[in-house]
């Protein structure tokens, strides 16, 4: 089993059908269980301005694959799917209404009857919480969703949520998804494409969920490459801490015989409560994040890693 989950963001758009339907199976030849999409993606780069496309690539794949689906989890998103030209004032939400509808639509996309895990995608703070954690308890109580998820909001609204759903017997949330890698920038410093509010994992986060039992699924972890290629970080990563932790990274990477991509993910890894979800264009890429699952991180090397001079 690979030790991460693997995003299905750009799947027919940026990357063709082809393409997609590759990594999907390379993914799961390789012991790959778990696949992350939502029904938003990947509006900013599809013509007509929506999602869905990413959904309907997978259940085309499912289709086409036979016995695939007892294979595989899978995992999406309602509420940040735009419904007006302005975004993200313009998104969806998560009324009662819209969680309903958007578990309709993602179901009959990807052509099942089911999901894994279901996650809501940004917060609504037009909606009471109650009936958003009321109508998510719905889908959990219909058979329709296994697992519940808050993707990009702050720990006190997830926790907020949850005591709601515990005090009222239904299905709280069970993970997060943020974007967390190994990398830190400045305090305050603006991350370009990393803008959503609360979508920064925090130290506060990490003891939430630890605290909480909960999961976190951490997003972008390898930073779309720039693990490989430093000039593609941005300017908020331009500080001492950043030149440690390279030095560091490096360091293991060498005793391991190994990429410093490869590292990231097993140090991500090797945290119980955290599950990584990589996104790639290529088979190349994927089978260097297959390779991470092999790698072993001594004591000494978490040590290095995680307290770098």
């Amino acid at each position: 089993m690979t030790i991460f989950v693997l995003g299905a963001m750009f799947f027919g758009t940026k990357l063709d059908e082809r393409t997609s339907f590759e990594l999907l199976d390379r993914f799961v030849d390789a012991g790959g269980t778990t696949i992350d999409t939502a029904n938003c993606y990947a509006f900013w780069v599809h013509p007509d301005g929506h999602g869905r496309t990413s959904e309907e690539l997978l259940g085309r794949w499912l289709k086409a694959r036979p016995g695939m689906r007892d294979r595989i989890q899978l995992s999406t998103k309602v509420g940040a799917e735009p419904t007006t030209d302005s975004w993200p004032a313009g998104r969806e939400g998560l009324s009662a209404p819209v969680i309903k509808a958007g578990i309709d639509g993602s179901l009959r996309r990807l052509g099942v009857d089911r999901v894994e895990t279901y996650w809501t995608h940004m917060e609504d703070r037009s909606v009471p919480l109650e009936e958003t954690v009321g109508a998510l308890n719905e889908l959990v109580t219909a058979g329709l969703v296994g697992r519940l998820g808050a993707s990009n909001h702050p720990a006190w609204r997830v926790e907020a949520a949850r005591r709601i759903a515990l005090a009222n017997g239904w299905k709280p949330y069970e993970a997060v998804q943020l974007w967390h890698t190994y990398l830190q920038p400045r305090p305050g410093a603006k991350v370009p494409g990393k803008d959503h509010e609360f979508g920064r994992t925090t130290p506060e986060v990490l003891d939430h969920v630890r605290t909480e039992g909960l999961e976190l699924w951490a997003y972008s972890p390898l930073m779309e490459g720039a693990y490989a290629r430093p000039e593609r970080l941005a300017e908020a990563y331009d500080h001492p801490g950043t030149t440690a932790r390279l030095a560091a990274l490096d360091a293991v990477a060498a005793d391991l015989d190994a990429t410093r991509h490869q590292v990231v993910l097993a140090w991500l890894a090797a945290d119980p409560v955290i599950r990584p979800i990589v996104g790639v264009s290529s088979v190349a890429q994927l089978d260097e994040a297959i390779g991470a699952c092999d790698l072993t991180l001594t004591p000494d090397h978490l040590t290095r890693l995680s307290t770098p001079t």
